[in-house]
C-alpha cells in the first residue's frame, strides 16, 4: 500500500540514517535483548487491537498509524506489541520510525483446541503462513505464539500437552524465520507452564502494589532462570482509578522491573480505543492517550520513567572495589578486565591481585588502568584478603579471572545494597555460548558453580565468581580463611556470615559470564579439587554435613546439571478450588530416595562392590547371582545419565550427530563427576568412616544416665547444652520432630548409633534430678549386609571356597564391628555431654531393668 503523510516525511528525514543503521536483528545474550553490540531496553506500548479495514487488517487507516508511530517515538518509546500479525506496510513503517514489533500470532486459544485434529493442522498452516508473511523483517523484535491461554482450558487438556503443541508452533516460526526470537505471553495463573525452549519469557502482570509486584517479579526472574524476562503487559484502568493514579501507578510499576532485571516491558495500551471480539470496548480506558489521542498524565510519566529505565542514574551510588585474584590465568583474563571496563557503574575501583602467577598474568594486567597487586603464591584465600584490605569502597566484589561481568552488573549489586541490608549480594554466573562444544557439554554436567536460593530473593550460598559484600562485615569476621587455597572459600564465607546472623542476597540481573572447563581432563582436575574442598569445610563445619559427608543444604539449587533430575521427582499445581486461584503455583518434590542414592557418589562403591562380587563368582559359583545386580546398578545410572543428557538444551550443536556426541560426552560426565568428588573427598579423609569411633564396647541395651544438678536450667536449654557437646566431639546430631518420642539421634557413623530421651524431676531451691534414656539403633541396610555376606562366607567355607569364604566373613565381622563401635560411640558421647552440664561425681549409670519407653532395643533406623 502506497501512502504519503508529511508528518512521516518529516520525521523518517530524520531518521532514515539510524534506521539503516539498525538493521541487526535483536539477539539474547543472558538475561538481556542486544541489537549488535548494545543492550536493548524494551520501553514499548501495546498497539491495538482496533476495527478492522476492508482488507481485513486491524490497524487504522496509514496516516493515523503514522502519527502513532511518530508519538509513539516522540516519547522515548523503542517497541510496540500487536496482538494481530501486522501488514508489511505497518513493519515498514515502524521500521523508518526505529520501531521493533513485537508480532503476535492469533489463533483459538480461548476453546478446546486440542480436542479437534482439523483445527489443530488449521492453527499449524496459519501460524506457518502468518511468519511467511513478515520473516526476516527488519522491524521485529520477535514473534508470541499464544497469549494467556486460559487456565481452564490448560486444566482441560492438562499441563504436558499445552507445552508440547506450543513447542510445536515454536518450531514451526524457527523453521520460517530462525533467526527470529520466539516467546509466549503467559500470565499467573498458568506461570506453572514449562516452556524451556523460548527464546525469551514474557509474562502480563497487573499487580496494583510495589510491596506485591516486587517479590513476584523475583520469582518470575527465577522461572526465566538464564533467559531475559519481558513484561508483555503492565497497565490501569484509567476510568474507574482516576488518570493521576494512573500515571503515578505506571511510573513505580516501570521502576520496579528496571530493579527487577527485567528486560523492559510493555505498557497496556498506546490508546482508549480498542476493538475486541466484534465489539469497540468502551467500559475501561487503559491507554496512555484517550480515543481521540489527547495525552493523558500517563505518558508523560512513563517516558520519564523509561528514559531513566533501569535504574535512576542520578542515585548516590556506593562505591565498589572489585577484586579479581588470578593464578596463572592468562587465558581468559583479557576478557575479564575488558569486561570491568565497560561495566556502566559511576563509582567503582577494580583490583587485580597477581597470586604468585607464572605465566603472562601480570603483563596482561599492565595494559589496563587497574591497581595490580603482584604476592607471592598464597592461595585464593589470602588474594582475596589481599584485595580486601587494598580496597576504598565500601562494598568488595568478587570475580574470577576466568569470568567477564555484564556491563550492569555493579548496578544491580550496588542497588541491591542500597535497598536492603544484606550483608553480601550475588548473582548468577552463565556459560558463554562460543567456549566450543566441550565446555558447552560440562557447563550441563554436575558439580558447577552454583547457586543456592532459601526464596527468590534470599540466598544460602552465592558462588565465588559473583559475590559481593559490605566492607566491614567482612572484615569484621576477619575475611577469608587462608586454609581454602582453591575452593571452598565462597562456601566458608557464607556459613559464617549467615552464623552472626546476617543475610545474603541474591539478584537475578548481575550476572557474570563464567568460563567452564574445555577439556575432560581439566574438568576431572576441577571435582577432584572440590572435593578435597568438601572434606577441608566438613572438618570445620562438622555439623553442615550429614554422617555419609554431603552438605544438607536448606535452599533449592539452581544451576545446569541439577535442573533435570531425570525421574523419581513428582510435582503439583495448586489450583485452588475448580481451578480458581489467580496465582497457580507448582510445587517440586524432593527428590525420591531412589534417586537420591543413585546420585550419590558413594553409589559408584556400591557398584564396583557387586563388579567385584561377579568376578569372585569365577571361583565360586553361588557369587555370580551378584553379576545381575551389578548389570542393573550400572545400566540404571548410565540410564540416569543419558536422560538426564538428553534433557540438556544444546545450542551450538547443529546438526544430529553433533547432538549425539555432545549429549555422549555428557552423559559420560555426569558418570565421571561423582567419581572425580570422591576421589578429592576420600584422599583428603571425608569418608562416610571418618569419624574415631570408641575402642571401648558396649553391649547393645537400653541404659539410664542419672545426674544431679544444684543449678536449674529448663529440658530444652539442657537438651541443646548436650546437643552442642556432642556436636563439638564431630558426631552428627539429629533432633526429634513434632510426632517424635526421642529427643535426639546421635550418630558416629552410618551404620550405627544410639537415641536419648530426656526427663527432669524438680526437687525444689533449683536442684533438679535429670534421667537420660539411651536405646541402640542400627542401619537396616548395615544389618543386612552383615548377615548376607555372613551366611555366604560360612557357605563358602562349607564348601572348601576358603579364600573367598574368609573375605566374606571378614567383611561381615569387620560391619558388624563397625556398627558396634559407633553405638558404643554415640552412647558414651551422651554420658560425656551430660557429664559435662552438670557438677562433678553428680553422674549415675544404671540398667534399665523395666523398659517403660515403647520402643525396644535395636531399634532399627
Amino acid at each position: 500500500m502506497l501512502f504519503h503523510d508529511p508528518i512521516l516525511s518529516l520525521y523518517t528525514d530524520q531518521h532514515d540514517a539510524s534506521a539503516s543503521s539498525t538493521k541487526e536483528r535483536p539477539r539474547i545474550h543472558g538475561k538481556f535483548l542486544f541489537r549488535g553490540n548494545t543492550k536493548l531496553w524494551i520501553r514499548g506500548v501495546t498497539y491495538g487491537t482496533f476495527r478492522p479495514n476492508l482488507e481485513g487488517d486491524q490497524f487504522p487507516p496509514p496516516h493515523l498509524v503514522a502519527q502513532d508511530f511518530f508519538r509513539i517515538v516522540e516519547h522515548g518509546f523503542n517497541s510496540i506489541r500487536t496482538y494481530t500479525v501486522p501488514p508489511n506496510w505497518v513493519l515498514d513503517l515502524a521500521h523508518k520510525c526505529n520501531l521493533l514489533v513485537m508480532v503476535g500470532l492469533p489463533w483459538e486459544q480461548h476453546i478446546t483446541f486440542l480436542d479437534d485434529e482439523t483445527r489443530i493442522d488449521s492453527i499449524e498452516q496459519r501460524v506457518r503462513q502468518s511468519i511467511r508473511s513478515c520473516a526476516g523483517h527488519p522491524a521485529i523484535l520477535g514473534y508470541a505464539i499464544g497469549n494467556e491461554i486460559p487456565s481452564p482450558i490448560v486444566r482441560w487438556h492438562g499441563q504436558k500437552p499445552i507445552e508440547k503443541f506450543l513447542e510445536r508452533l515454536y518450531t514451526i516460526v524457527k523453521n520460517e524465520d530462525p533467526d527470529g526470537l520466539v516467546t509466549y505471553v503467559n500470565y499467573p495463573t498458568t506461570e506453572y507452564l514449562d516452556l524451556p525452549f523460548l527464546d525469551f519469557v514474557c509474562f502480563n502482570v497487573y499487580l496494583e502494589s510495589e510491596d506485591t509486584l516486587s517479590p513476584y517479579l523475583a520469582r518470575l526472574q527465577n522461572i526465566a532462570n538464564e533467559r531475559p524476562l519481558v513484561l508483555a503487559e503492565i497497565g490501569l484502568d484509567s476510568m474507574r482509578k482516576g488518570e493521576e493514579t494512573q500515571a503515578e501507578t505506571l511510573e513505580w510499576q516501570i521502576r520496579t522491573v528496571g530493579a527487577s532485571g527485567g528486560a523492559g516491558a510493555f505498557i497496556f495500551a498506546w490508546t482508549d480505543e480498542w476493538y475486541r471480539g466484534g465489539f469497540e470496548i468502551e467500559d475501561w480506558d487503559f491507554g496512555l492517550t484517550s480515543r481521540s489521542r489527547q495525552a493523558k498524565p500517563s505518558l508523560g510519566a512513563v517516558q520519564q520513567a523509561f528514559h531513566e529505565f533501569p535504574l535512576l542514574p542520578n542515585a548516590e551510588w556506593p562505591r565498589i572495589s572489585v577484586v579479581v585474584c588470578s593464578y596463572n590465568g592468562s587465558r581468559t583474563l583479557r576478557d575479564c578486565l575488558e569486561a570491568l571496563q565497560r561495566l556502566d557503574y559511576p563509582n567503582y575501583e577494580v583490583i587485580i591481585v597477581n597470586d604468585g602467577s607464572t605465566d603472562h598474568t601480570e603483563a596482561i594486567a599492565q595494559d589496563y588502568p587497574f591497581r595490580i597487586i603482584s604476592t607471592a603464591n598464597q592461595g585464593l584465600s589470602n588474594a582475596r584478603n589481599t584485595g580486601l584490605h587494598a580496597a576504598s569502597g565500601e562494598m568488595v566484589a568478587y570475580t574470577d579471572d576466568d569470568a567477564y561481568p555484564d556491563p550492569h552488573w555493579l548496578t544491580y549489586l550496588g542497588h541491591m545494597f542500597l535497598t536492603t541490608s544484606h550483608a553480601a549480594v550475588g548473582g548468577p554466573n552463565l556459560p558463554p555460548k562460543d567456549d566450543g562444544w566441550v565446555a558447552e557439554c560440562v557447563a550441563h554436567a554436575p558439580g558447577g558453580p552454583i547457586h543456592v536460593l532459601l526464596d527468590d530473593q534470599l540466598a544460602e550460598h552465592i558462588p565465588g565468581c559473583n559475590m559481593a559484600f559490605r566492607k566491614d562485615r567482612l572484615v569484621s569476621i576477619g575475611g577469608f580463611d587462608p586454609q581454602y587455597r582453591a575452593a571452598g572459600d565462597d562456601v566458608d564465607i557464607c556459613w559464617r556470615l549467615q552464623e552472626k546472623g546476617w543475610t545474603i542476597g541474591f539478584h537475578a540481573a548481575a550476572q557474570v559470564w563464567h568460563h567452564r572447563r574445555n577439556s575432560i581432563r581439566t574438568y576431572w582436575k576441577q571435582q577432584r579439587g572440590y572435593g578435597r574442598a568438601e572434606a577441608l569445610l566438613e572438618q570445620k563445619w562438622p555439623h553442615k554435613y550429614n554422617v555419609a559427608g554431603h552438605v544438607s543444604w536448606e535452599g533449592r539449587l539452581y544451576g545446569k546439571g541439577t535442573a533435570h533430575a531425570g525421574f523419581g521427582q513428582t510435582s503439583r499445581v495448586y489450583q485452588g478450588v475448580w481451578g480458581s486461584a489467580p496465582f497457580q503455583l507448582m510445587y517440586q518434590a524432593d527428590p525420591s530416595m531412589t534417586l537420591s542414592i543413585l546420585s550419590m557418589p558413594e553409589w559408584s562403591v556400591a557398584i564396583v562392590a557387586l563388579a567385584c562380587l561377579s568376578i569372585a563368582g569365577l571361583i565360586w559359583s553361588p557369587l555370580l547371582v551378584a553379576a545381575p545386580l551389578f548389570f542393573v546398578a550400572a545400566g540404571t545410572t548410565g540410564f540416569l545419565a543419558l536422560r538426564r543428557a538428553r534433557q540438556s538444551p544444546f545450542e551450538t550443536s547443529q546438526t544430529t550427530v553433533h547432538r549425539l556426541r555432545s549429549q555422549l560426552v555428557t552423559a559420560g560426565l555426569h558418570l565421571l563427576q561423582p567419581l572425580a568428588r570422591l576421589t578429592g573427598r576420600f584422599s583428603s579423609g571425608l569418608t562416610p568412616c571418618r569419624t574415631k569411633v570408641s575402642r571401648s564396647l558396649i553391649f547393645p541395651r537400653t541404659q539410664t544416665f542419672t545426674a544431679w544438678s544444684e543449678a536449674w536450667e529448663s529440658l530444652p536449654d539442657r537438651l541443646e547444652m548436650i546437643e552442642n557437646s556432642i556436636q563439638k566431639n564431630r558426631l552428627a546430631v539429629y533432633r526429634g520432630g513434632d510426632y517424635d518420642q526421642w529427643d535426639l539421634h546421635i550418630k558416629s557413623g552410618v551404620f550405627g548409633g544410639s537415641r536419648m530421651q530426656m526427663v527432669i524431676e524438680e526437687h525444689g531451691a533449683q536442684k533438679q534430678l535429670i534421667r537420660c534414656r539411651t536405646w541402640p539403633t542400627f542401619s537396616r541396610v548395615a544389618l543386612v549386609c552383615a548377615t548376607v555376606l555372613g551366611l555366604l562366607g560360612a557357605w563358602a567355607c562349607a564348601d572348601q571356597a576358603w579364600t573367598v569364604g574368609t573375605i566374606l566373613a571378614s567383611s561381615s565381622l569387620m560391619l558388624g564391628l563397625r556398627a558396634h563401635q559407633e553405638y558404643s560411640s554415640s552412647t558414651l558421647a551422651v554420658r560425656e555431654a551430660l557429664m559435662g552440664t552438670v557438677e562433678p561425681n553428680a553422674l549415675e549409670e544404671s540398667e534399665q531393668k523395666e523398659v517403660l519407653f515403647p520402643e525396644p532395643a535395636g531399634v532399627l533406623d
